[in-house]
């Protein structure tokens, strides 16, 4: 009797053992299956999660161009309003009009048809004539030599731009 229960003592140990190692794997491949669903949204979480760090850069990105084209813009627009602030005065001579070169100190009528024939028909042009210019009109007006610079014409057209333009002109070289 006790070898027949020892017996059944056994098989039952042996189908405990048995029955625990089928739900450990049972589990184990549960555990397996849960684990691969796991580590795919894992996976996914971090794309997502990198996909959204791209877009974060790329919208600072944006957000820094934006804020550049708004300087830029700004810059132009006050360019403009300093433009239309400084802006001459409107004329009543008709564009590209010449000035009357007679303002000028030592400019007769002769002096400026003779100009106006080289083609020099404002003060501006004048008033930017380099050393080199002078000496060139001193030697195509010979009648005349001389008079440029005793007169100082360079100054005075310069003076005359300005008042009439109301724009001041860079310093002439002199070369």
């Amino acid at each position: 009797m006790y070898g027949l229960s020892f017996l059944a003592l056994i098989i039952l140990a042996i189908g405990v053992i048995v029955a625990y190692r089928a739900g450990v794997l049972r589990g184990s491949r549960e555990g397996e299956a849960e684990g691969g669903r796991l580590r795919r949204e894992i996976a996914e979480r971090a794309a997502e999660s990198w996909q959204m760090h791209e877009f974060a850069e790329d919208r600072r990105g944006l957000l820094r161009a934006i804020a550049d084209s708004r300087d830029e813009t700004a810059r132009y627009r006050q360019l403009l309003i300093d433009l239309e602030d400084n802006a001459p005065p409107l004329l009543l001579d008709r564009p590209g009009a010449p000035d009357d070169l007679k303002l000028i100190v030592g400019i007769g009528p002769v002096l400026e048809r003779m100009l106006l024939q080289l083609g020099i028909s404002s003060y501006r042009q004048i008033a930017r004539w380099t050393d080199r210019d002078i000496d060139d009109f001193n030697a195509r007006l010979p009648d005349f030599s001389g008079r440029i610079r005793r007169d100082a014409w360079v100054t005075q057209a310069r003076e005359l731009h300005q008042s009439k333009y109301g724009e001041s002109l860079p310093p002439r070289e002199h070369g």
